[in-house]
Formats: structure tokens, sequence, C-alpha cells
């Protein structure tokens, strides 16, 4: 795990759960994901195939020690995704709380990526 940006739950297998919605904030929420990956914070993992029951992906899901689950707006599709699976969540984030309107625009600036990076990496 990276150095400069940790969870602070203390487990050593972090499964990241994006909602990637139609929306300005959907999409927001996956480009964070894949940024806290890269950084190494935990696994981006796949909500969708969860929400799907396939198997593999479920079983990787119940293998985190913890979950984060970032969904963009108050419809928490990502959360009620790994609710439904039984799959418990350590900690859930919803962009629309951190000062963000949700829009149908999906072309995201790299500077709003980064400012709401900086965010969520404040609330783990």
């Amino acid at each position: 795990m990276s150095e400069s940006v940790k969870c602070s739950c203390g487990a050593s297998i972090i499964g990241i759960f994006p909602c990637a919605g139609a929306s300005n904030v959907g999409q927001l929420s996956n480009a964070i994901a894949v940024e806290l990956h890269k950084k190494g914070t935990g696994n981006m993992m796949c909500t969708v195939g969860v929400g799907g029951k396939v198997s593999g992906l479920v079983k990787s899901a119940e293998g985190c020690e913890s979950i984060i689950v970032i969904d963009g707006c108050p419809l928490n599709c990502a959360k009620a995704t790994m609710e439904e699976a039984g799959i418990p969540i350590g900690k859930h984030i919803l962009l629309t709380d951190m000062d963000i309107k949700k829009n149908k625009e999906l072309d995201l600036d790299p500077a709003q990526v980064q400012e709401f990076l900086s965010k969520v990496e404040e609330m783990l």
C-alpha cells in the first residue's frame, strides 16, 4: 500500500467499489477509484460484477478485509449493490455531500478529479 495515502481502517486487502453512473458525479466516482487504485490505497473492483452476481467477483469482494464504496449521488447505487450482496461496507463516501451538483456532463475536468480525490483521501 502507498505510504502517502492509507485507509485508516488498517486492512491489508481493501476493495474500492465505485459508482460509474451516467452523470458527472458517477464518472467522478469512477475516476477517483482509478486514482486510489494507482496510488496503492486499495484495489479497484467491479461493482457491476457484484450486482450481476458474477461468482468470482463476489468472492473477490468477500475476500476483502475492508470495503470502500464511492457513490456519486444520493441514489447510492454502489452502496445498495454491496448491501444486496451481503458484503459489509467499511467506508461509504457520497460525492454530492462534498458540495458538487449532479448533472449529465460526462467529460471530467482533470483539476476537479484531483480536487475531489484529495477530499476523498482526507476521509480515508
